[in-house]
């Protein structure tokens, strides 16, 4: 076993669906903590690799309360040696005293650009103001300094849109490749998957594919079909793969997965699933394809936000593996989670994930994992 555990490490490389995977948690590092910097909560973590190779992460910091409405900062924090070190905070925005301010959010990286794009929302809950915008901010330099907002509903239209809360992705493969994909849900009446694209690097977003609630736009009851926060993953055959939190519950206390074969442009309800391995509380969840291995990970349980566990597929997401991995058995609640395309069999071992987690609730901290797929062995 040892000289196994050798030889993976002197392998320069090799794919993740070759060797035996038996993940295990190299590091973890506390990012945020609620109460820092006189911030109540810290809570929605995104996680990124820039162009360069940088580790960005973000969180909403909630000022006064633990609510989803209420004044915020976006707070981010940038590592330059996969997670080793972590800059001090700096905040992105600051909507002062807003009492329905900003909501992450996700980020997605322009590899041909070279930059990297913040998609969050004002005034999303419409409380005590109106309409919501959906905004984006980017940044040229590898996540150091971010540029001014911009307000994407003279493009998209003004909507209750929610990106992610996740990455979105730049099309790697036919059809439409370079093209960005951003995916996100609506109000809790107006529900559903709504995914936003860009075909010229974020300079111009329109509106694509729409997997509404049932009834639309209308009130929700138990059991109810309405998709709400998810994370879209392009696969090897170009099509995208959205895996989607179950809110009300319908059909089943597990996710939702829904496909596009023409980039984002259509949800066809001909290749909508529900997934019912992946058993789920209703949360935002991470997927992540790595080495044509699919990954996710959720509080694996149908009525309480604990046990974080990380799965893995081998054939696209339409089986799981069964020794699946338990990162936290107490409270936990959203993660997100990427890992480094390169050619290197280094950066082939590892994915890095941040999280939500507590001893008694979800939102004490905000943690960062980095795991070895096979360290365990």
């Amino acid at each position: 076993m040892a000289a196994l555990f050798l030889l993976l490490l002197a392998a320069p490389l090799f794919s993740c669906a070759s060797v035996k995977i038996n993940p295990l948690v190299l590091d973890e590092q506390v990012l945020w903590m609620s109460g820092q910097d006189s911030v109540f909560t810290y809570r929605i973590p995104l996680l990124t690799f820039t162009p360069k190779g940088s580790l960005l992460a973000f969180a909403e910091a909630r000022k006064e309360s633990a609510r989803d409405y209420g004044s915020k900062f976006i707070a981010t924090r940038r590592s330059t040696d996969k997670g080793a070190t972590w800059s001090q905070m700096s905040f992105i925005r600051d909507d002062g005293s807003d009492l329905d301010g900003v909501n992450l959010g996700s980020v997605v990286v322009d590899e041909k650009a070279g930059t990297v794009i913040l998609i969050y929302t004002v005034c999303f809950h419409l409380y005590h103001c109106s309409p919501a915008s959906t905004m984006m901010v980017e940044s040229k330099d590898d996540g150091l300094s971010w540029g001014s907002p911009k307000n994407l509903s003279l493009q998209i239209g003004v909507m209750n849109f929610a990106p992610g809360p996740g990455t979105g992705l730049q099309k790697r493969y036919e059809p439409n490749k370079d093209r960005l994909v951003v995916c996100g849900h609506g109000t809790i009446e107006g529900d559903g998957v709504f995914c936003i694209l860009s075909d010229n690097n974020g300079k111009n977003w329109t509106n694509g594919a729409a997997l509404k609630s049932i009834p639309f736009n209308q009130p929700k009851k138990l059991q109810d079909f309405n998709p709400d926060e998810c994370q879209p993953v392009e696969m090897q055959d170009g099509s995208i793969y959205i895996n989607v939190r179950n809110q009300n519950n319908y059909h089943c206390r597990c996710r939702i997965v829904a496909r596009s074969f023409d980039g984002g442009m259509t949800l066809p309800i001909d290749d909508m699933y529900f997934d019912y391995e992946l058993v789920d509380p209703a949360v935002a969840a991470a997927a992540h394809l790595k080495d044509g291995v699919m990954f996710f990970v959720n509080p694996s349980s149908e009525h309480h936000r604990v046990n974080l566990t990380l799965r893995w597929s081998l054939t696209n997401g339409k089986s799981w593996e069964r020794n699946a991995f338990q990162i936290w058995h107490g409270p936990s609640g959203y993660s997100c989670m990427t890992s480094l395309n390169s050619y290197s069999g280094e950066d082939k071992k590892y994915i890095f994930i941040i999280y939500e987690k507590g001893k008694k609730d979800i939102d004490e901290s905000i943690l960062f994992a980095k795991i070895h797929l096979y360290g365990g062995l």
